[in-house]
């Protein structure tokens, strides 16, 4: 038995898509244990690009199956519609996806706030996706929040009268607060709900039971989390993070597995930096040659969002700290290939602050203190030749082997796999993780 966290070591898009759906061969079970449809998982194979919000993207292995566990917001109408797509591209997924019966619903008054609390920040928004996970994850704090099981027949009842009361709190806000005619009634709200439940029903299950057992009968799990670990609730640039505990640690919360069962913890880095929406990024180039190379050499444009990403150089600081907050056993290295045509690279080894200090940790109080700080650069040759495609370690460019090897060094962890390209062909496999 093996069971593997795949986690994003930066502010997400690290290509976790492809190393969950590489490693899938080998996996039983594929279980997402945070976050919402506000990430997008990107797959190519066979010819073909795949987009994916909810399901694992272990989804498209044949016999293996997808959980979304305890800890995932999940909007029904987005899953119904993820259920739809894989359908209409020949995927099965009767008896293959599998729905916590503890997850939270995202209701539509959850995106009706988040959408307008964001066009009220003006400059200071976070950035959000405007799909109600960070009021969802709030109303599932402040225990006012909906579950798949409150919608069984017997407990429909307590679930109408404890809607109506948090319909109440929350119309009085929208119509005083937020001086909106968008109000929302118990009946429509409910009635909407469990018609969504009812079709997603043979989907819904006790995850944490089916999880367990599977370890317990020595098959092979991964845990799949979403978004990168500079986005963690409690460890990433806050404010500016998503609502959720993104690294390894909310594998087990979110998934209702206990620590001693996760044996390994991968965690997936571009072989540069990007970030989506707001919030600090020390190594950005902007307007620079670079980052124009980088985005358009790796497509950089949000999945879920559409809005193109913010590039610049590889951040080992940060890498490093997401190792130690994660655990990291192992490293593995995506869109090499994108830095191909660069002369020379920079890697961040250190911060500055304003005042000259030194440092070698991302300051927990960059997010939402105004201050500011420098990278410190070391400058290495490029390679000026192509790894696209590359699959055996011994054919990669001597100068492209001495950068991953840099990379990894700074990270403090050893390299796994590097991805070389978008395509399931395209990746050197250092070690077998299963």
């Amino acid at each position: 038995m093996s069971s593997i966290v795949i986690v994003g070591t930066q502010w997400g898009d690290e290509g976790k898509g492809k190393i969950v759906d590489l490693l899938t061969g080998k996996t039983d079970l594929v279980v997402r244990y945070q976050g919402g449809n506000n990430a997008g998982h990107t797959v190519v194979f066979g010819g073909n690009t795949y987009v994916l919000h909810l399901v694992p993207s272990g989804i498209f292995h044949p016999g293996k199956t997808a959980v979304l566990g305890n800890g995932v917001v999940i909007d029904p109408a987005a899953l119904l519609e993820e259920i739809g797509y894989l359908k209409d591209h020949g995927v099965s997924v009767e008896g293959r996806l599998k729905v916590s019966d503890q997850a939270h619903l995202i209701m539509p008054y959850h995106k009706a706030f988040d959408k307008l609390r964001e066009s009220l920040k003006g400059a200071g928004k976070i950035g959000t996706t405007g799909r109600g996970i960070g009021p969802a994850y709030e109303d599932k704090a402040g225990r006012s929040g909906v579950r798949f099981c409150d919608f069984l027949p017997e407990n429909r009842k307590g679930l109408g009268e404890r809607l109506k009361s948090i319909l109440e709190e929350k119309n009085v806000l929208l119509k005083s607060h937020f001086h909106s005619d968008q109000l929302f009634d118990v009946d429509t709200v409910l009635a909407g709900a469990a018609a969504q439940y009812e079709k997603l029903k043979p989907f819904i299950c006790d995850t944490s039971l089916l999880v367990n057992e599977a370890l317990e009968q020595g098959r092979n799990v991964m845990f799949e989390g979403a978004q990168g670990t500079l986005l963690d609730v409690d460890h990433g640039t806050y404010p500016y993070v998503t609502s959720s505990s993104t690294a390894a640690g909310g594998a087990c919360t979110g998934s209702g597995v206990g620590p001693t069962r996760i044996q390994k913890v991968v965690g997936i880095t571009k072989a540069y930096t990007t970030r989506v929406g707001e919030g600090p990024f020390p190594t950005e180039e902007t307007g620079t040659p670079v980052a124009e190379t980088l985005q358009k050499r790796g497509h950089e444009v949000g999945a879920t969002t559409g809005r193109i990403r913010r590039c610049g150089w590889f951040d080992g600081v940060a890498v490093r700290q997401a190792a130690r907050l994660n655990g990291m056993t192992h490293l593995a290295i995506t869109k090499l290939d994108v830095m191909d045509t660069l002369d020379s690279v920079n890697v961040c080894v250190a911060y500055q602050d304003e005042q000259g200090n030194r440092l070698h940790s991302l300051p927990h109080w960059l997010g939402g203190s105004g201050r500011k700080i420098t990278p410190v650069y070391e400058e290495m040759p490029g390679w000026a030749c192509s790894t696209r495609g590359i699959t055996r370690l011994e054919d990669m460019p001597k100068l492209a082997r001495r950068y991953v090897d840099r990379l990894s060094e700074l990270a403090g962890v050893p390299i796994a796999l590097i991805s070389t390209g978008p395509s399931r062909e395209e990746t050197i496999f250092l070690e077998d993780l299963f």
